[in-house]
């Protein structure tokens, strides 16, 4: 059996831990490797390894910095395909989808390759007598990333880009699940020139986490994953003193008013709900149909989700892939079948499919339950799956408060032809992103990615220009230089009080 190894000081290294996990192909349900998971010794031995590089790496200038960046930018770009099939064959997912995420991590690049820009500072002259002030930004040192299954490439690229960039050195924990990206990345950061020690990448579970978010030389830690699991990382880190950001999950909901074109909107919101299996911290899983939207979208959405061509994520064709784990299989359908039993209708049933030859996979069909009430499991929870429900309101306000009542608060779209419903949306919503006629509003790297209420502990969102500020911490100087005749003495200006401008 294939053992995917950690990733310490530029090699590959198994580990002190005798411990290991499976690695599953989705589409066939059979293992297709091990993943090493590490022990404390083997996080203490990565994060020794980013402290050692720090003490260079954080001094090194901005042009050598930006000569790297751009360097692994063509590498991964080069690498995409084959970056793509790694993540379908691991993650299930379907290669075009994959494509789309590692293109969206290129964007993070993309934007840390401009990093001379970003970590520039400001300077003010004379704001008294012969005194000026300015700021500069410098790293924080070893920084650490904890990252979810469903983007095995694109989230660790939310963090580790902009980190390196700011002359921070890091450590990556990515998903047990599907780590074969994180260590084709790290080969790639390698051949790019970055030295041994500024990019490592440790497997594991929660031994591993505990061991970063205790690590006394970790300076900041990252995290995207479950809600719980992000309240649980920003208590622990912050009580240790660290900087944190903790994305947490989501429960998305999708505004149709009844002057939303409903061929175009059905179109959005099938792909939104079903696309990577609906595994997605930003999926559509909540249409909230406005009065008399309701019956043509639960219709149009139904005929559009029986569709859906799914099956293994490397052929070609297949729109939709299976999901990560059977155990995650199995508890998608047990929440499709709470909801029925609690009242729901089940437009579409997604449950027992069998794709032929690949009967052992772990698949789940495009789901539509209509009739859900805020009181039902299928709402409450974040599903994660390719299942949409639709839950029914009376007019926009009512929605916006449906949505506001929600605890999660990650992303929200609303369908619509009118500029002023969508103004009082934009404006009314408790939403971290929100999308106008656009299902899934991920923003573009130069934005920040975050959300509000439950889906974020902690006040920075990732990359864009609060990532920068979190990989980073200013310094203001305030400077004097006298001017001192030789052999002649000079007022010092000197005073007992506290000090102002004059």
């Amino acid at each position: 059996m294939r053992t995917i190894r950690h990733w310490i000081d530029g090699k590959p290294a198994i580990g002190d831990s005798p411990r290991t996990a499976p690695v599953w192909n989705p589409a066939t349900g059979v293992q297709q490797a091990e993943v090493a998971l590490a022990g404390v010794a083997d996080v203490d031995a990565a994060v020794r390894a980013a402290a050692a590089a720090f003490v260079t790496w954080g001094r090194s200038s901005l042009s050598a910095r930006t000569k790297v960046l751009f360097a692994f930018r063509e590498l991964v770009n080069t690498h995409t395909q084959e970056l793509a099939e790694i993540i379908s064959d691991e993650h299930g997912k379907v290669v075009s989808d994959a494509r789309g995420e590692v293109q969206r991590g290129l964007e993070v690049i993309e934007f840390a390759c401009g990093v001379p820009t970003l970590l520039k500072g400001d300077y003010s002259d004379e704001v008294s007598a012969g005194v000026d002030v300015f700021s500069f930004r410098q790293p924080l040192g070893v920084c650490a990333g904890i990252t979810p299954f469903n983007f095995p490439a694109m989230v660790p690229m939310w963090m580790h880009p902009v980190a390196i960039a700011c002359g921070n050195t890091f450590v990556l924990k990515p998903s047990e699940r599907d780590p074969g990206a994180s260590m084709l990345v790290a080969e790639l950061w390698a051949e790019a020139g970055l030295p041994d020690g500024v990019f490592n990448v440790v497997h594991g579970d929660r031994v591993a986490v505990d061991a970063l978010l205790d690590h006394e030389a970790v300076a900041a830690v990252s995290f995207v994953g479950s809600t719980p699991i992000a309240r649980y990382v920003h208590e622990r880190a912050t009580a240790g003193g660290k900087r944190v950001q903790a994305l947490g999950g989501a429960k998305n909901h999708a505004v149709v008013l009844p002057d939303a074109p409903i061929a175009y909107t059905s179109d959005h919101l099938v792909a939104a709900a079903f696309g990577s299996a609906g595994e997605r911290c930003m999926a559509i899983s909540a249409a909230v149909a406005v009065g008399s939207a309701a019956d043509e979208l639960v219709a149009a959405v139904s005929e559009k989700a029986r569709a859906v061509k799914v099956g293994p994520g490397r052929e070609a064709g297949n729109e939709m892939g299976p999901i990560v784990t059977a155990a995650a299989r199995d508890r998608i359908v047990g929440l499709i079948g709470t909801g029925e039993a609690q009242g729901a209708t089940l437009a579409v049933d997604g449950r027992g499919l069998r794709i032929p030859g690949h009967e052992d996979g772990f698949f789940v069909g495009p789901t539509v339950i209509d009739d859900v009430t805020t009181d039902m499991d299928v709402y409450r929870e974040e599903i994660f799956g390719p299942v949409l429900t639709v839950v029914r309101a009376g007019s926009v306000d009512e929605a916006i408060a449906l949505i506001n009542a929600n605890p999660y608060g990650n992303g929200t779209a609303v369908f619509t032809t009118s500029g002023e419903a969508a103004r009082r949306f934009q404006r009314g919503v408790n939403v971290g992103m929100i999308g106008i006629n656009v299902p899934i509003p991920v923003p573009m790297a130069y934005y920040s990615f975050g959300g509000w209420k439950d889906s974020l502990f902690g006040s920075s969102h990732v990359h864009g220009p609060e990532g920068v500020a979190f990989y980073t911490r200013a310094k203001v100087v305030t400077a004097r230089w006298p001017r001192v005749e030789p052999g002649a003495g000079s007022a010092s200006g000197s005073t007992f009080h506290f000090p102002t401008a004059t």
